[in-house]
């Protein structure tokens, strides 16, 4: 092996490394990203279970506080007929849904009942004795007369004196508050103070107490869980259920006004498929580039070979002179041979090129494309929210929006494959107030996370503006501009965007921020040319905006403000002529 072919070697196992290094990179970047949105939305699921549970709750909590003083019950004190008091506590549990209503006297001997037989109903001794000292009083267990789950609430009703004569305990039935969420996403139960499972949305997990190694079924089987702590998020390791991730995100919240915690388990599936679809993309635009490069040089030290054998053989027939003219034949025709394997190399130099910045392009398109995705995932999780709590209209809204997104997907897609053939998106008559517009929503999310304040008034220009362009590549345009300043100011503390359009003459917009500013503004939109650590851009962002910006018959040039850096792009109006 010579000493080039051992530098090509290192050469490419350097590359290799580099390619496996910003994979890792992608792939750490996008699992912490798509696990954090999980965590979220996971956290709006639970506070939203919790809300429906304690809300159903507190409702037969006023109802018992309002029905303890009711004068039919009062005059049960004082010799009043039992069956109205009866009919009226029948009449308020088929109204509420409550399970059953009892009447009782500070020696617990039922005066009035909603059913026959509910004198016989022991569970609701705690919150007797509660309600006997003259406080609220609520607790949950097993009923005895139905068999089933209750949660019970227990008002007292005073003497003119302020004593206790009687109490009023209204028992909820826990199986019909479930019914509207039970079996539902994520898996959601709630625990008392010993640890024990009494209300979920997984019927098998009903009863399960927990202990230190995990949790003990109804039956006494142990069922482990292991727990592990990673960027601040937990998870458990276990085999509950076949309807409980066997890997989750644990979540908790504790609802102290019911005594009980709520806690939920979140499949961290969905984030483990994104990163690796993202990190795959990464990595095969990483491996077709160094493909590119390879084949390159092949094609070049190939040439290199050709000429120093044609400059040879020129050498050595030139040196007879009696052979002159078999001599020049033969060099024309090697000459037209060598010039016609040289246009064939050039023009696969010219395919490769192209490849190479349909690459680029994918790189900056498949960011674009997984905001709108992710937006039409997180849209159709609200939809479904609202039309579960009866709002209609904002889950048609969400719909709209979920539309919206998909054509805006569709158009990214089409220009993607315009470019594959050759073809442009039809320049046309663009409103710039609304692309800049797009572009900030797009945006405004990451900048809200970011603290950056955006200086955008679309109102300032008096009306629209019409340019002349590509509304979804000049979107992106202005997408790389505010993400790119938003990089660039990491780690200050007073972070500012401004973004101004000028109608005069020449019509231009300003993109400027309170950053650093530009360190090399001749370099800046070269590809690969990126002043970010490993792993967080490609540097790509600004040369494709660079060239959206030509194919518009404009122009896009960055420079360093008093404070920060500033980039115009500078358009045409829109002409019918």
């Amino acid at each position: 092996m010579t000493h080039r072919s051992s530098l090509r070697t290192l050469g490419i196992a350097l590359y290799l490394l580099c390619v496996a290094a910003v994979t890792w990179g992608a792939w750490s970047y996008s699992y912490a990203q798509a696990l954090g949105q999980i965590a979220a939305r996971g956290e709006s699921d639970l506070a939203l279970a919790s809300d429906r549970l304690v809300a159903g709750l507190l409702r037969y909590r006023s109802t018992a506080v309002l029905l303890s003083d009711h004068p039919a019950l009062a005059d049960l004190h004082s010799g009043g007929l039992r069956a109205a008091a009866d009919n009226l506590l029948l009449e308020t549990v088929d109204k509420t849904g409550a399970m059953m209503a009892l009447y009782l006297d500070r020696d617990g001997q039922v005066l009035a009942a909603s059913h026959q037989g509910d004198d016989r109903e022991r569970s609701i001794a705690p919150v007797f004795l509660r309600a006997s000292d003259g406080a609220l009083g609520a607790s949950h267990g097993i009923s005895d007369q139905f068999g089933r789950r209750a949660y019970y609430f227990a008002s007292p009703s005073f003497e003119e004196t302020g004593g206790v004569r009687g109490i009023l305990v209204v028992a909820v039935d826990i199986d019909r508050l479930e019914q509207e969420w039970r079996a539902s996403r994520p898996a959601v139960f709630f625990s008392d103070d010993l640890g024990q499972i009494f209300v979920t949305s997984r019927s098998e997990l009903l009863f399960w107490k927990k202990g230190l190694r995990g949790f003990v079924d109804p039956a006494g089987e142990l069922h482990e869980v292991r727990i592990e702590t990673e960027s601040g998020h937990d998870f458990w390791h276990q085999s509950l259920s076949p309807y409980v991730p066997s890997t989750a995100l644990y979540l908790k919240q504790p609802l102290p006004v019911i005594g009980m915690t709520g806690e939920a388990l979140l499949d961290v599936g969905p984030a483990q498929r994104l990163a690796g679809l993202q990190t795959g993309i990464v990595a095969v635009l990483g491996l077709v580039l160094g493909a590119v490069l390879v084949v390159a040089d092949i094609r070049r030290r190939t040439l290199a070979r050709a000429n120093v054998i044609l400059e040879t053989r020129v050498r050595d027939r030139t040196q007879d002179l009696e052979q002159a003219n078999d001599a020049l034949r033969h060099e024309v025709k090697e000459r037209q041979d060598a010039e016609a394997a040289l246009r064939k190399a050039q023009a696969d130099l010219v395919q490769a090129g192209k490849l190479s910045a349909l690459g680029q392009m994918s790189a900056g398109i498949s960011h674009e494309l997984n905001q709108p995705l992710m937006a039409i995932r997180q849209y159709a999780e609200n939809g479904e929210s609202f039309l579960t709590r009866g709002r209609p209209e904002k889950a048609g809204e969400n719909l709209s929006r979920i539309s919206q997104l998909a054509t805006r997907a569709a158009r990214i897609i089409t220009n993607l494959r315009a470019f594959a053939r050759n073809e442009n998106e039809p320049m046309g008559k663009v409103d710039l107030v609304g692309v800049i517009q797009s572009a900030v929503e797009l945006t405004e999310a990451r900048l809200a996370s970011d603290g950056v304040t955006l200086d955008w008034d679309p109102k300032a220009t008096k009306g629209p503006v019409y340019a002349r362009g590509g509304e979804v590549r000049l979107s992106q345009v202005f997408v790389n501009l505010i993400n790119n300043a938003a990089d660039a100011m990491a780690g200050l503390e007073q972070k500012s965007i401004r973004i101004e359009i000028n109608n005069g003459e020449q019509l231009s917009v300003n993109v400027s921020d309170s950053g650093p500013g530009i360190a090399d503004p001749d370099r800046i939109f070269e590809p690969f040319y990126s002043t970010k650590e490993v792993g967080e851009g490609m540097g790509l962002g600004l040369s494709i905006s660079y060239g959206l910006v030509q194919s518009f018959g404009g122009q896009i040039r960055g420079s360093n403000a008093e404070h920060g850096a500033m980039f115009t792009v500078e358009l045409e109006y829109w002409s019918s002529d």
